[in-house]
């Protein structure tokens, strides 16, 4: 016995589901100060889809629904809240649907899918729905819950970088969510408060975020997008164009809530503790790369797509190795 030392239990996957719904809540109570009651009904909607999903899934292949795995739904609020508060539901539902369909119980269920779920649904709806994925309502504008019609829309801060602009969006407004982008990722200051209680409970490993972050850091300070650092006369113009890139590279286009709720999945990240680093930094500079030469605005999802695929290399490439002493013959 060991007095005074406290050991936590890891929290099982009821309890991290759970968990993440939890920590949605808050992100979708700003949602609806922003933008109305709309985005609870999407939400709701979500939820539903993929919980008549599971009963489908059930019923198909001739078993009772497991009441205890709840993966589904915190995946579609996940991937719910990376929308803009305009998506039509049929949007929503049809993403939901082919996340749990698809992406889940097509490769056996939670635990068994190679790619994230929520990411999977983000870009079904983003390559089949652009025209209503990539123009984001401003915040406290008339959104009805059946009708946007009076909605005044504006482009993402990811279409000012794109053209090589600066957006003009001010600290505190993106630190509190107030300007135009998806519903749910735009409060830093409340995603900074959900990754300390995730890491408090032990669900996430700082070392994928710290990797991630770090890339995309670097790639943003060596490679602005913001004005033509390289023709800037002062050593202080240089490093203001450096700086104000990344703070919109990192603080929008959902990077910090990616950070914290999507790359951590246990699912979908390297087994091996040693590869987390690794894995964090690659997909960093993967989604650098579509942020960059990509058309879509939240290129984190795509890419977290396509380094899932990874994660059985980065295992094997930091497995440690085995030091087995060879016998000498005659012994």
């Amino acid at each position: 016995m060991n007095a005074g030392k406290v050991y936590l239990k890891m929290p099982t996957a009821h309890e991290a589901n759970r968990d993440m719904v939890f920590m949605v809540l808050p992100l979708l109570v700003m949602a609806c100060y922003l933008y109305g009651a709309r985005p609870a009904v999407l939400c709701a909607a979500a939820v539903v889809t993929a919980t008549v999903c599971d009963y489908l899934v059930a019923w198909l292949r001739g078993f009772q629904r497991d009441q205890t795995e709840n993966s589904s739904v915190p995946a579609a609020l996940v991937m719910t809240l990376l929308l803009p508060a305009t998506i039509p539901y049929y949007v929503v539902v049809t993403a939901t649907a082919v996340l749990v369909l698809v992406g889940k119980a097509a490769f056996g269920g939670w635990g068994n899918y190679p790619f994230h779920l929520s990411a999977l649904g983000y870009c079904t709806a983003a390559v089949s729905w652009p025209e209503h994925i990539f123009q984001y309502p401003v915040p406290y504008t008339d959104i009805g819950v059946f009708s946007t019609e009076n909605a005044t829309m504006a482009d993402s801060a990811f279409h000012s970088l794109s053209v090589g602009g600066m957006p003009n969006v001010r600290m505190t407004n993106l630190l509190l969510g107030n300007y135009a982008g998806p519903m749910g990722t735009t409060a830093i200051l409340v995603i900074i408060a959900c990754a300390m209680y995730f890491w408090m409970r032990r669900e996430i490993d700082l070392a994928i975020p710290a990797g991630f972050l770090l890339a995309c850091f670097l790639v943003a300070l060596v490679f602005p997008r913001i004005g033509n650092v390289w023709e800037a006369t002062s050593l202080y113009e240089q490093f203001y164009l450096r700086y104000q890139s990344v703070k919109y590279e990192l603080l929008t286009g959902a990077m910090l809530y990616a950070s914290v709720f999507l790359i951590n999945d246990p699912s979908t990240r390297p087994r091996n503790r040693r590869a987390y680093f690794a894995y964090g930094a690659v997909l960093g500079l993967t989604t650098m790369a579509f942020r960059y030469f990509g058309s879509y605005d939240i290129g984190v999802c795509f890419a977290i797509l396509l380094v899932n695929a990874l994660s059985g290399c980065l295992d094997r490439l930091f497995a440690p190795k085995a030091h087995k002493k060879e016998a000498l013959p005659g012994e």
